[in-house]
């Protein structure tokens, strides 16, 4: 529902022309002067503004002003006295949208608004989609080519054009959300908003403001009404991360609006009409939720009308290869380090890894190696698991005198590089050269064993 703010001094035309904007059906605030009409700006989410040109204190054209500081694409129609054309002229340079000239004609006004709306919605579809431009490409940055992921490819071309409700489901890192910008952006719904909502972690009064909005005073803390994701949505997608970890009582007002597609914000009467597409995603075995009693079955069914379930990167080590080629490009970009580069063995040793934190996991280590590689080389070393905190510090290496083992200012590199050849070959030795042996007993994988085996000569004998 669009929202506008008439600022007039004169009750009556407050009352005419929001009588006739909600007649339209329009949602309208009203302002008797400049001040009070900055603090309605400040806490509603406005999409026109119509003001009279003549008041006390703070005229219309400073108001304007004002206003297109804080928001130079609000929109703005001047209400001027019948041959004020200094200052119509005055408002149009300052940045209004247009201007009326009292007593104005309902039709021509109501004319002026539409277009005044129409116009700003294409401003916000303007920005929104240059923001999203980089994930508007058919499959948003999905990279695979493994069997089930063609099959997932196949999948959402299939249901993208149909208003098909999507249930996603998957461990967490796997790309649920990337499944459902490509499922929207295939679709006919393309040109109109994406929005997200992760249902995990919010209290239940946040999460249904996040839904559905809430009018002002509807809560404490509530100052403003605000717009929820399904009227943010309307006419697009609307994709719910972790939604079963959504209470019971909010799965009861989902499931009316996908039956109604209609809802009331928090602390409103008034009836609010959608359409919107919904996608859904989860980690967790909804049907055995419902089994226990902690998700509705018919929002179950509602959701679940295609599934796509996404497998974990351990049942797809074949795509690791094309996944970390891909990663290290893109971060070659954000980092400005255009000579990137990572090294086959450590790509093999990518391939060797349990990967419990999935693709998103394998995103953040060649993230991390990319800003702390040297040379612009990743090498094995570079891509090592995170291991920080698992050791307390305790342990023989606690009484260890290094002054009496290490000369002097001798340079860390020099240092480390000494003694783990001296383990590297020692490990080789007493596993009689077998490779799967030695990575064992030093606790690495023979992967990462080779490539120190050559970095330090180590050949096999």
């Amino acid at each position: 529902m669009k929202t506008i703010l008439v600022v007039d001094d004169e009750p009556n035309y407050l009352i005419i022309l929001s009588e006739l904007l909600r007649d339209e059906g329009y949602e309208v605030f009203t302002a008797g002067q400049g001040d009070e009409a900055l603090q309605v700006v400040k806490e509603a989410d406005l999409d026109l503004i119509i003001t009279d040109m003549r008041m006390p204190g703070m005229d219309g054209l400073e108001l304007l002003k004002t206003v297109k500081a804080g928001n130079s694409d609000l929109p703005v129609i001047m209400i001027t006295a019948f041959g004020e054309v200094d200052k119509a002229v005055a408002a149009m340079q300052a940045g209004a949208f247009n201007y009326v000239a009292k007593p104005f004609n309902n039709d021509e006004l109501l004319v002026s608004v539409r277009k005044a709306l129409e116009h700003y919605a294409v401003v916000k579809e303007n920005t929104r989609l240059r923001a999203e431009i980089s994930e508007r490409t058919s499959y948003s940055n999905m990279v695979g080519k493994n069997r089930r992921m063609r099959e997932i490819y196949n999948l959402i071309e299939k249901v993208a054009p149909t208003p098909t409700s999507v249930l996603i489901t998957g461990e967490s890192g796997t790309g649920k959300e990337l499944v459902a910008r490509a499922v929207h952006s295939l679709s006919p719904r393309n040109e109109a908003p994406f929005i997200s909502l992760n249902c995990a972690g919010l209290p239940e009064t946040l999460l249904e403001s996040e839904l559905f909005g809430h009018e002002k005073g509807a809560f404490t803390g509530a100052v403003a009404l605000r717009k929820g994701r399904f009227e943010l949505a309307d006419h697009g997608t609307l994709f719910l991360d972790e939604v079963g970890e959504m209470p019971m009582s909010l799965q009861t007002k989902l499931l009316r609006v996908i039956q109604e597609r209609s809802f009331e914000r928090v602390g409103g009467s008034r009836t609010l009409k959608v359409d919107v597409r919904i996608i859904a995603a989860t980690n967790k075995d909804l049907k055995e939720e419902v089994e226990l009693g902690h998700f509705r079955e018919d929002l179950y069914y509602r959701l679940n009308v295609v599934h796509i379930h996404l497998p974990p990167l351990r049942e797809r080590v074949d795509d690791i290869p094309m996944l970390a080629t891909h990663f290290v490009v893109k971060f070659a970009d954000e980092l400005q380090r255009p000579n990137l580069r990572i090294l086959p063995e450590t790509v093999s040793f990518l391939s060797t890894l349990p990967w419990e934190g999935n693709v998103r996991e394998l995103e953040n280590t060649i993230e991390r190696a990319a800003v702390l590689c040297s040379d612009d080389v990743i090498t094995p070393e570079d891509v090592q698991p995170d291991t920080a905190g698992e050791h307390d510090g305790t342990g023989w290496g606690e009484s260890l005198e290094l002054e009496q083992l290490i000369p002097e200012e001798t340079p860390l590199p020099e240092v480390l590089n000494t003694i783990e050849k001296k383990l590297v070959a020692k490990a080789l030795e007493n596993a009689d050269n077998i490779q799967t042996k030695a990575a064992e007993s030093l606790g690495i994988t023979k992967s990462l064993l080779q490539y120190k085996m050559k970095k330090y000569g180590l050949h096999k004998k």
